[in-house]
């Protein structure tokens, strides 16, 4: 019974440290990332109690060896389509997901990850969200 606690608790923080460290390795910048096109709708005359709120869609493009820095999804649900490249995504937890031209993802306010472009071509992908409008 002890073994197993010592063997749990061990588990634990070799797996906090794992986390930590990903985490910590996570850039926060964003290097060789360039927004060639953007379009915005205002929700708040569209739809009752949006306002505030924008659709919008956006075409990125991740350089090689760039990438998009942490970031999270909270308030702010995404959709995306991979036109271009090999785009590896990491999680907050460290998992990973490689997403290629034809892909497709959602992401949500349980979402924080970040985008590395590891290829020899540009990542390109379209991004729609709903935003919240700073003004």
């Amino acid at each position: 019974m002890f073994r197993t606690f010592v063997l749990l608790g061990a588990g634990l923080i070799l797996g906090y440290h794992v986390a930590n460290a990903q985490q910590q390795s996570a850039p926060k910048d964003n290097k060789g990332l360039t927004t060639t096109k953007t379009e915005v709708v205002d929700l708040g005359p569209e739809i009752e109690g949006m306002n505030g709120r924008q659709l919008r869609l956006r075409v990125l493009n991740i350089a090689p060896g760039g990438h998009i820095g942490l970031h999270n999804h909270k308030d702010r649900p995404t959709v995306v389509y991979f036109l271009q490249g090999t785009d590896t995504v990491t999680n907050e937890d460290g998992t990973q997901k490689v997403f290629r031209p034809g892909d497709t993802t959602g992401e949500t306010k349980t979402t924080t990850h970040w985008h590395k472009n590891d290829g020899t071509e540009p990542v390109v992908f379209v991004a729609v969200d709903v935003f919240r409008n700073a003004n």
